[in-house]
């Protein structure tokens, strides 16, 4: 059983490998462009099979991991938030279906787990839990966004990327923070919540230029 746990582990870390670099070539060429796509698609893939290896390690005996179990969902909704916000770019598609739905709604049920967790592991002195507080606050407040461009994606026509822009960039926030933590060995507080920090301000820039735009061409 071990050894197909560490075979896992190894697939696991190889596709969180190529999801890194293929997401942060997707930023370095121009959007919207084949490239841009091509690469977008890899990354998508490696990132969604490796957290779901991911969430079934953190399952095996000894090997139990209940937070890396809620970063793995964490990071599956971030690739499929951020491809499902690509729908919404035409008028064809007037509301949410059920596949959008389902993907909000886990991520508020896994953001809400994650909160109670690090409330209850704060209250008994363990100061690690600050990052399920961390985490579930975060994720608790992406799905907002999600349900405000289902309501209103035919009136503003700018959601649509803001959520695609914020979703993936967020989901290679998490893959250089698994860099940071796995492959470097650098289990501290702070080489898990410095990567969010700094790409946070990245998708805050990003946000406002969107918003700054006069005008979003619409396919």
């Amino acid at each position: 059983m071990e050894n197909i746990i560490e075979t896992f582990i190894y697939i696991h870390a190889i596709l969180g490998g190529l999801g890194l670099i293929t997401g942060i070539a997707s930023i370095l060429v121009k959007k919207g462009q084949c490239n841009h796509r091509r690469l977008g698609k890899w990354f998508s893939w490696s990132m969604i099979i490796s957290s779901a290896i991911s969430l079934v390690v953190a399952c095996m005996p000894n090997h139990n991991n209940t937070f890396l179990f809620l970063i793995g969902i964490f990071t599956i909704y971030m690739v499929l938030a951020g491809n499902s916000a690509l729908t919404f770019k035409t008028t064809k598609k007037k509301k949410a279906n059920k596949i959008d739905l389902t993907v909000s709604i886990t991520m508020i049920f896994s953001a809400l787990l994650m909160i109670g967790f690090g409330i209850n592991g704060l209250v008994h002195g363990y100061s690690q839990s600050i990052l399920f507080l961390i985490f579930g606050l975060f994720g608790l407040f992406m799905p907002y966004g999600d349900f405000k461009l289902y309501k209103t994606s035919l009136r503003n026509r700018k959601l649509w990327l803001i959520n695609h822009l914020s979703r993936m960039l967020g989901a290679l926030i998490a893959s250089i923070t698994a860099f940071i933590v796995a492959g470097m060995h650098q289990d501290t507080l702070w080489a898990w919540i410095t990567p969010s920090v700094l790409g946070t301000a990245y998708i805050i820039y990003w946000v406002k230029k969107t918003k700054g735009k006069k005008k979003l061409k619409s396919a």
